[in-house]
């Protein structure tokens, strides 16, 4: 089953290219793809916990590599993320003037990578699907981006370029500090390695901090984090949806799957540099993301300011904190995802998303303003979304870090700053409604339609994920619950 899942994207990318009926194909092998990963989280037996649906092909008996699958609770998660943002990605794809095959099977090739990546258990073929889903990325923005689309392809492709650079000398230095006769491209045997101590606390030094740095430049952690806002404003809207909702969340999941489990005193070590960056993210970022004149760069910095909470989540490295982290991942996916396909619809209906040009939209789109109203409320955490349970989680979580101190703590400290993020993400997102739907309708936009009966299934689905899990974070947390639990406790 998970086998079918990584393949079904790839299958259908190729069914297109070699002359299938291509907006059909897409959406079937979209649709297919999600009930394949919905039945195997039923079908997850979350009393044993632990990784499931495993299944190896070896390829190398010198270099110990073997084309492994299995999921736990944070990869199903993360499969159901990427499933859903594709099918929806795949729906908003508006008609396409040239090489229409190519730009879906380009989407279905940045999905199928991260897919891939978060279903893998070797950590060659972790990097290397990851590796796999940039290439349809520059390709995306290149061709098909607005804007100073050129620029933009390459300054991603470079910055993502050089992080995956750091990030493989860090994986390979891992790989290197296990002792020869257990080395093991294997994650469940390197976990094993690192509960016993086979990596010295040195080593985890070294390299927590190559795999911070690589895994952060490719989640836009501050100050790498330039390259995010150009590229999501020149991408299509589709590709925006499918990097900022999916492939970049392949970073945080690369933290919590290896680097935390693996190094946790390497993760104790640099706690204090990582809560610096994230506060440049939620601080720094925000401000920036207020100044911001145009809808499309404000979703790329508000983007990046996100994940600074996420951060603050995994730095914590306790459970609730942890969980929240995770939840955080899941719930920032499907809120931006509906931000970036409405802020593509009304590009397309308006010809701008700059503020000062638009305005008075609700009435002119009324169900597109309901949404994008939805979309505002989630993202800023408001009560009944996912967001907000992973928020409250997250802060919990850093808050209960060094509680035993007297006064305050650094991540007490860290956390009552973070959460003057939430003001600010509150600021941009309300202005930006107010500025695009309230007030009397711009007289140069003319009429402009209401989004198409058609492009509602979509919105209703992405708001249906982020309420349910709002409403009921439980059906997120049993799965999850099992994948932090046991590595917090070997480490304490």
């Amino acid at each position: 089953m998970l086998l079918f899942i990584v393949i079904a994207p790839f299958l259908t990318a190729l069914l297109i290219l070699i002359g299938t009926p291509t907006r059909l194909t897409a959406l079937l092998g979209s649709a297919v793809t999600l009930l394949t990963s919905l039945i195997a989280t039923v079908l997850y037996e979350t009393a044993r916990g632990g990784f499931q649906f495993v299944t190896s092909f070896p390829i190398s008996e010198t270099w110990r590599l073997q084309f492994l699958l299995g999921a736990d609770g944070l990869s199903l998660v993360m499969l159901l993320l990427a499933a859903l943002v594709l099918l929806c990605a795949v729906w908003f794809t508006p008609p396409v003037e040239r090489s229409e095959r190519l730009y879906y099977a380009c989407l279905l090739f940045i999905a199928g990578g991260a897919i891939g990546a978060f279903a893998s258990l070797d950590l060659f073929f972790f990097y290397a699907f990851h590796e796999l889903a940039l290439i349809p990325t520059f390709l995306l923005i290149g061709i098909w981006g607005s804007g100073n689309r050129s620029a933009a392809a390459w300054k991603i492709t470079i910055y993502l370029g050089l992080g995956s650079f750091v990030l493989l000398l860090g994986l390979i230095l891992l790989y290197r500090s296990v002792p020869a006769d257990l080395r093991s491209f294997d994650l469940r045997v390197l976990q094993e390695v690192a509960a016993n101590g086979g990596i010295l606390p040195r080593a985890q030094n070294q390299i927590f901090f190559l795999l911070l740095i690589g895994f952060g430049v490719l989640i836009s952690l501050f100050p790498f984090h330039t390259w995010a806002p150009e590229a999501y404003a020149s991408a299509p809207a589709p590709a925006a949806m499918l990097h900022a909702g999916v492939l970049k969340k392949f970073g945080l999941y690369g933290l919590l799957r290896v680097a935390l489990p693996l190094l946790p005193e390497g993760a104790q070590h640099w706690q204090t540099l990582l809560i610096v960056l994230l506060l440049g993210n939620i601080i720094y970022v925000g401000l920036v993301t207020i100044a911001q004149k145009r809808l499309d760069w404000m979703l790329g910095y508000s983007s990046v300011m996100q994940m600074g909470y996420i951060f603050l989540g995994i730095a914590s490295a306790n459970v609730i904190g942890l969980n929240g982290a995770a939840v955080l991942m899941f719930a920032h996916g499907i809120s931006v995802a509906l931000l970036f396909a409405l802020a593509g619809e009304i590009r397309r209906r308006t010809g701008t998303l700059v503020f000062a040009d638009l305005g008075g939209l609700g009435k002119l789109m009324p169900f597109a303003g309901f949404a994008f109203g939805i979309a505002t409320f989630a993202s800023i955490g408001l009560p009944g979304f996912a967001n907000f349970a992973g928020e409250v989680m997250v802060f919990f979580g850093a808050f209960r870090v060094g509680a035993e101190w007297q006064g305050f703590h650094l991540f007490q400290v860290a956390t009552v700053l973070a959460l003057w993020g939430v003001v600010i993400s509150a600021v941009y997102m309300l202005r930006a409604y107010r500025s695009i739907f309230m007030g009397a309708p711009n007289e140069r936009l003319g009429t402009v339609p209401d989004l198409a009966r058609t492009l509602r299934w979509p919105i209703v689905l992405l708001i249906a994920a982020t309420m349910i899990v709002g409403f009921f974070p439980n059906t997120v947390l049993r799965l999850l619950q099992p994948t932090f639990s046991a590595p917090v406790a070997a480490n304490r």
